[in-house]
């Protein structure tokens, strides 16, 4: 990403934060980078493409992630593992990004909305799918309700961003490691043949 370009972003990260999506102009983006309405131009066809940067900044981030724990890890308990430890990390690398998504969504243009959602949804299928391996491995219960249970873990990370903050007393790595030891000891199948036991996902 280039200089400018970043500058671009992380300007028009703290104006939507501060004054909304709709009540920010090109001309303030510009003014505030010290740029002109070319170099803004240059990087972003309209401000409605970069709002669509800043939400799949993000969610690209995690989806590779996870497309990359899929890939490493032969036991579904470890891709679970590295998977949930990068979610979580995405809280505090683009908190902003996060804010301006919550409080902006609205306002992407349908196409840009589709995206977002394409992703979201490999993002989502990725999570399922090593809980259904797991399952048929026996690492994972075998009353496991794999679409609640994905969408329990999705729900419960996702809520971070209401309340974390990195200023707290746990640092972003520490929530990780707790919340896998949560959802780790919620969906192991204790009889199984998980590679990863009880001391190691302890914090």
């Amino acid at each position: 990403m280039t200089d400018l370009r970043s500058r671009i972003i992380q300007t028009a990260l703290l104006l939507f934060e501060r004054h909304g999506f709709h009540g920010v102009t090109v001309n303030q983006i510009v003014e505030d980078v010290g740029t002109s309405k070319g170099g803004f131009y240059h990087h972003f066809a309209s401000k409605d493409e970069l709002l669509f940067v800043i939400h799949d900044t993000f969610i690209t981030y995690v989806l590779e992630k996870a497309e990359f724990a899929n890939k490493t890890y032969a036991s579904p308990t470890e891709k679970l593992q590295a998977i949930i430890k990068d979610f979580v990390k995405v809280f505090d690398l683009y908190k902003p990004h996060i804010a301006v998504f919550y409080q902006e969504t609205i306002y992407l243009k349908p196409r840009f909305e589709t995206l977002v959602k394409q992703k979201r949804d490999q993002f989502k299928q990725i999570v399922l799918e090593a809980l259904r391996e797991g399952k048929a491995c026996g690492e994972f219960r075998q009353d496991l309700p794999v679409e609640i249970t994905g969408m329990a873990i999705l729900g419960m990370v996702n809520w971070t961003y209401k309340w974390y903050r990195q200023t707290g007393t746990k640092t972003i790595d520490e929530i990780g490691d707790i919340f896998v030891d949560l959802i780790l000891h919620s969906v192991l199948n204790k009889g199984g043949t998980s590679r990863i036991s009880d001391e190691n996902i302890r914090i």
